[in-house]
């Protein structure tokens, strides 16, 4: 009771009117959670605090209030604090043995909780290369879940409190019970944004995040920004941060980074890198997300950038997971696998629950042709986040090439499921029922991927080639010229293999058909092209032959198709032709 009459409720829902009160409730939340040794919350709450305006001295909150039994602990609590900063857990909980105030119980069961987590990760450090299965366990969070359940069913346990008994069920794997611990924290502390992004980590899709019942605060508004970027809802997301923007927040270094993570998420890659960089020059001695920014420079093949980010981040803290993840790509990107590798071993031995760096491990190992090491590595990073849909699309390439594709199907599908709209994971899942012989399935995966925006242009290539299989080769010239069409319209031609071999079957469609324009039009186009050029000349020979033998443009062949008039002649169109019908595609 005490602890609710010390939190002013946070404003409703979405309410952004009065900044300085949001300014205050920050700074005090920010207080009370560095007392407590909450360091993230703390980090957090401060780092929004400082995107406000600051407050006149008449205004600033004032520290929390002390109850008598806060007077009674005051002394345990002040030098237990000081070991619990210095890292002495079992130190710390044993001067606060016996305390009964919110602050110093809490103090108490943290400080035996983190000793037990700093005891397993020192086991697994020391016993085990990172890719074997972590078996330690945390002793200590048994003990911790029968005091804190009794506690919790006297309802003595504070906003904190509350906190630390959900982490303790999560870390047990009591999933249901932690989230309606963490849904229960936030309404009786809903300014302390550890709850908020514990339940951010539980919530694994829309239909779960429906049911929850949250509070009604302002914070509920960050929180599930937050989850939309997470559960890849970005239009969501990105709407969120612009009204959070929009509210007074726009100098907050969080929400700049939420939203370059949003970007890098959809693959605009331009967007995200624009933005890094802006964050870099408002912040340039962050370390949180840089991982994701090399991720960016990776993809763009960016040395030099690259480089420079990895020799930055060194010099300011090395021994940081994200700086070993930065240095781990840029090894990758020079091709230099196994010293990648290193790196992303370093980063699991600093954190063995850190997401990003199983994932990067283990394409490190497939590119050095370990797979049973890459699969480990996959599914270490399952284990910690099951959203990852790159480890999830990273054990389908596994046992794609292990040659077992029924294995592949289940684990593309699962990656499709979390990025329904990547065209690259529909693409594998076709060539997968490809290779199961299932070629009705395979043709919608292809037929879908060309309609969600297809990255690598090769669905509609792969799709023509299925046509051809069937014998269907109207679809497949259909197929053919969209793709080529998609193409050119880029307005640039790409380098592209399958160009080539799109003209070849056009030119021989057109030629069965007796279509001799269209025909020697894309004869010609092939003699553009090395792998072509002789099939191309020797058609046109066959075409010249035909015609002085006076056999004239066929008429009664069924023939839907023409290449479209810029194509024919040798200029390359900028515009985008009308697309042909292709309903007979449609799966």
């Amino acid at each position: 009771a005490a602890m609710a009459a010390a939190v002013a409720m946070a404003p409703g829902g979405g309410d952004f009117s009065d900044l300085r009160e949001i300014k205050k409730q920050l700074l005090n939340v920010a207080e009370r959670s560095r007392e407590r040794g909450l360091q993230h919350s703390g980090k957090w709450a401060a780092e929004l605090a400082f995107a406000l305006e600051p407050l006149p001295l008449s205004e600033l909150p004032p520290p929390p209030a002390l109850t008598e039994e806060d007077a009674r602990d005051l002394d345990a609590y002040t030098l237990a604090k000081s070991y619990f900063d210095l890292k002495e857990y079992d130190r710390a909980a044993y001067f606060l043995r016996g305390c009964k105030s919110q602050k110093a119980y809490f103090l108490y069961m943290y400080s035996r909780y983190l000793s037990g987590e700093k005891k397993k990760d020192d086991e697994t450090v020391d016993s085990l290369g990172p890719l074997e299965k972590g078996q330690v366990k945390n002793e200590a969070l048994r003990e911790l879940r029968v005091e804190l359940s009794k506690k919790h069913k006297a309802r003595e346990l504070d906003g904190f409190g509350l906190y630390l008994y959900g982490v303790v069920l999560r870390k047990l794997d009591l999933v249901k019970e932690a989230i309606d611990v963490f849904v229960e924290a936030a309404h009786v502390l809903p300014l302390h944004w550890g709850a908020w992004l514990e339940l951010c980590n539980l919530i694994t899709d829309k239909e779960m995040l429906k049911f929850l019942s949250l509070p009604d605060t302002w914070m509920k508004e960050f929180f599930l920004a937050h989850i939309y970027t997470e559960l890849q809802l970005i239009e969501e997301a990105l709407q969120k941060y612009q009204s959070l923007i929009d509210a007074g927040f726009s100098k907050s270094t969080y929400i700049i980074s939420q939203i370059a993570v949003a970007y890098h998420n959809i693959r605009d890659i331009d967007k995200a890198l624009s933005i890094f960089n802006e964050l870099r020059k408002q912040d340039p001695y962050r370390i949180e997300n840089m991982d994701t920014f090399s991720n960016l420079l990776y993809v763009r093949s960016m040395k030099p950038e690259l480089s420079y980010l990895a020799h930055n981040l060194c010099e300011i803290d090395k021994y940081r997971v994200e700086t070993c993840c930065v240095i781990g790509n840029y090894y990758s990107l020079r091709s230099q696998h196994e010293k990648a590798a290193l790196y992303f071993q370093r980063a699991l031995k600093l954190n063995p629950r850190y997401l990003g760096a199983w994932t990067l491990m283990g394409h490190e190992y497939m590119e050095m042709k370990n797979t049973s090491a890459a699969i480990q590595a996959y599914r270490h990073a399952i284990e910690v986040n099951k959203r990852d849909y790159r480890a999830w699309y990273g054990l389908g390439q596994t046992y794609e090439i292990l040659k077992m594709p029924f294995y592949c199907l289940y684990y593309y599908r699962r990656a499709h499921q979390l990025r329904p709209n990547d065209s690259r994971m529909l693409v594998a899942l076709g060539e997968c029922y490809e290779k199961l012989n299932q070629l009705v399935e395979a043709k919608k995966c292809y037929w879908r991927a060309y309609a969600v925006g297809d990255v690598e242009k090769m669905a509609l290539v792969k799709l023509s080639k299925l046509h051809e299989q069937l014998n269907e080769s109207e679809q497949a010239a259909q197929c053919y010229i969209k793709y080529i069409q998609d193409i050119y319209s880029c307005g640039e031609i790409v380098e592209h293999l399958e160009v080539s071999t799109a003209f070849r079957y056009l030119a021989q469609y057109y030629f069965k058909c007796k279509l001799w324009d269209e025909a020697s039009a894309c004869a010609q186009k092939c003699c553009a092209f090395n792998d072509t050029r002789e099939e191309g000349k020797a058609l046109l020979r066959q075409i010249l032959q035909l015609r002085n033998q006076g056999e004239t443009s066929s008429t009664d062949v069924p023939a839907p198709l023409f290449l479209p008039a810029s194509l024919s002649a040798n200029n390359t169109p900028t515009r985008r032709v009308s697309p042909l019908n292709l309903s007979s595609v449609t799966p």
